[in-house]
């Protein structure tokens, strides 16, 4: 291990040797002891794999953006419940300001997304997607469920859309604060979304992504 991991490791973590870590290559997981700590490279000697653990649903966020400490919170708890990919959504009612500093986020987003990886013992980083307007992201992904959250609550709740619906891959949308606008509706449906309420309480954004996928995980069963 090498560089700001290996730093990370040794100076703030105070490794020593003969400590044993879990090790991932996005791919694979073995149990490594260490060898040596350097002040930027740590050696391991690997003594076994490790069982890889991996979603039975590949879920794709479609997140808006909204105020960064709540949308980099969202998305470290997302990364906690199993999400394969987070596309952050330039909604027309995401604040502009935030719209224009968002591309220069995209490292410390990814940045959270690994030590969130880290924290909750995942084989992979989620992937950040590029910031994306709704109806560009609405129209990419050709197959599995799609499900808009919606705060109407004259919309079926998300238990009920989800309720026997078999899936190897999902997506699912998040609007900012204010909600989706007609337009972003109509975009979404013509894509095939289904849409889905959370109840009659209005939740904030980053609230709704825990409540959603944590239910969607226990009804598509992922693991």
């Amino acid at each position: 291990m090498e560089g700001e991991a290996a730093h990370h490791l040794g100076r703030v973590l105070r490794a020593q040797t003969g400590q044993l870590y879990e090790l991932s290559d996005g791919d694979r997981v073995w149990l490594g002891r260490i060898e040596s700590v350097g002040r930027d490279r740590v050696q391991f000697v690997l003594i076994e794999e490790l069982p890889a653990v991996r979603p039975a649903v590949d879920v794709t966020l479609l997140l808006s953006v909204v105020k960064f400490d709540a949308f980099e919170w969202a998305i470290e708890k997302a990364t906690e419940l199993g999400v394969s990919t987070i596309v952050p959504l330039a909604a027309e009612r995401s604040e502009k300001a935030l719209l224009t500093a968002a591309t220069r986020r995209a490292e410390r987003w990814k940045k959270i997304l690994s030590e969130a990886s880290q924290q909750s013992r995942r084989v992979r980083v989620p992937v950040l997607g590029d910031l994306a307007r709704p109806e560009f992201a609405f129209a990419r992904p050709k197959d599995g469920l799609r499900v808009m959250l919606f705060e109407r609550t004259t919309v079926s709740p998300l238990r009920k859309v989800l309720e026997g619906q078999p899936a190897t891959k999902a997506i699912l949308a998040i609007g900012p604060e204010g909600g989706w606008t007609d337009a972003e509706f109509e975009a979404a449906h013509s894509c095939g979304f289904l849409v889905a309420s959370l109840g009659r309480l209005i939740l904030r954004t980053e609230t709704a992504v825990i409540a959603a996928l944590a239910s969607l995980n226990y009804a598509l069963d992922c693991e």
